[in-house]
């Protein structure tokens, strides 16, 4: 039942959170384009510490989103959706293509250009946003579809999270390198010891991050670490990482989760903007997003059953993986996220951040149709096939 209680909560704060997210998007992009457009794009590159708010707010707020995410993976995959081989396997697969063949068809259109570094953006798939759009339709959706949608999406930031610690890590000071793994490693006795006070994993978490910033590696990686050196014990409510976790909740996705949408969609659009979504690195945005996210989902997830490694749930359809597969090509937070880290030319930041929005609706609007559709006609006609 605490499972439960922790998924029903888990969901519907992702759910509200998605539309807030919608909503403090149009909200951004709005003031960055009307006569206050100076004032509010100067806000968030005003100088604190010597950085800007929006630099605190990726390098550091967004660290305690990655450590809510870790928290979320490592209970999924000890006692959730991903704990066992039969409950893993079919989201697994999807994800796999989620992330391939988005990833193939950007490198089509960029490869041995200055931009191929931008691979990683369109693998990525922003859970609030896609289970957001998913409660729109309302209570015909099957449990399992859910189930799946959430599955895919944990295991995309996973692989986004992994793609951030090879891929878009530059120089590495090695000696603060190892004194952050050396904290790491300390956090992990005190949980071999059962030590299940936060305060001593918080202090080394904040430590950590500090030397993992000095490494040269993102210092967001610090929020998985962290929520992996945690006290897990049985997962029960009580547990250190159910606490953490349920302290998080609210406060990354009402708080750090539109923050960051906020500074980071403070785009002025341009006259020529339209023609930036031309450029090869935001065509293969676009079609990465809205063509191979769906496609690679669904082509891989065919693939596995094909293969009897995994089984499609019998209340489901292949139309409603396809439906799930535009939901999950909504990337916004990751994909600008992982914008950020790949590029340093303002244009192109700016011109993939529009692609991004520009295709997240899109997929967001053909998913939330096409599952409406099919839902519906599967509710009403009860048709098996």
């Amino acid at each position: 039942m605490a499972l439960k209680r922790l998924f029903s909560s888990f969901f519907n704060s992702e759910k509200s959170g998605g539309l807030v997210l919608v909503f403090i998007t149009i909200l951004s992009l709005s003031l960055a384009n009307s006569p206050w457009q100076t004032s509010y794009i100067n806000l968030w590159n005003f100088d604190i510490g010597g950085h800007s708010i929006v630099h605190w707010i990726n390098d550091g707020l967004m660290t305690l989103f990655f450590l809510f995410i870790g928290l979320q993976l490592e209970r999924e995959i000890y006692n959730g959706k991903l704990s066992s081989l039969k409950s893993v396997a079919l989201p697994f697969f999807g994800a796999l293509g989620g992330m391939i063949i988005p990833a193939g068809l950007y490198l089509w259109l960029n490869f041995g250009t200055d931009t191929q570094t931008g691979a990683g953006i369109p693998m990525a798939t922003d859970i609030a946003f896609a289970i957001g759009i998913l409660s729109l339709i309302g209570k015909r959706i099957p449990t399992s579809l859910k189930i799946f949608l959430t599955a895919l999406a944990i295991m995309d930031d996973l692989g986004a999270i992994i793609i951030i610690a090879i891929f878009y890590t530059t120089s590495i000071s090695f000696v603060n390198l190892f004194i952050a793994l050396g904290i790491f490693g300390f956090l992990l006795i005190l949980n071999q010891l059962k030590v299940r006070k936060l305060i001593p994993y918080l202090v080394g978490g904040v430590a950590m991050w500090y030397f993992m910033l000095k490494s040269g590696v993102h210092p967001t990686i610090t929020g998985v670490l962290l929520a992996f050196a945690v006290t897990f014990g049985k997962g029960g409510e009580k547990s250190s990482s159910s606490i953490l976790q349920n302290f998080l909740n609210k406060p990354v996705t009402f708080l750090v989760l539109p923050l960051f949408a906020m500074a980071n969609t403070s785009i002025s659009f341009s006259d020529s903007w339209l023609s930036g979504l031309a450029q090869a690195s935001s065509l293969g945005i676009i079609v990465g997003l809205v063509i191979g996210k769906p496609l690679g989902i669904w082509l891989f997830s065919l693939l596995g059953v094909k293969l009897r490694l995994c089984t499609l749930p019998t209340e489901l359809k292949w139309r409603n993986i396809i439906g799930v597969g535009f939901l999950a090509g909504i990337g916004f937070t990751m994909s600008i996220f992982i914008t950020l880290l790949a590029f340093n030319d303002t244009e192109i930041v700016n011109n993939s951040k529009i692609a991004i929005i520009v295709a997240s609706i899109a997929a967001g609007i053909i998913g939330f149709l096409l599952l409406k559709n099919t839902l519906k006609a599967s509710v009403e006609n009860d048709d098996p096939t």
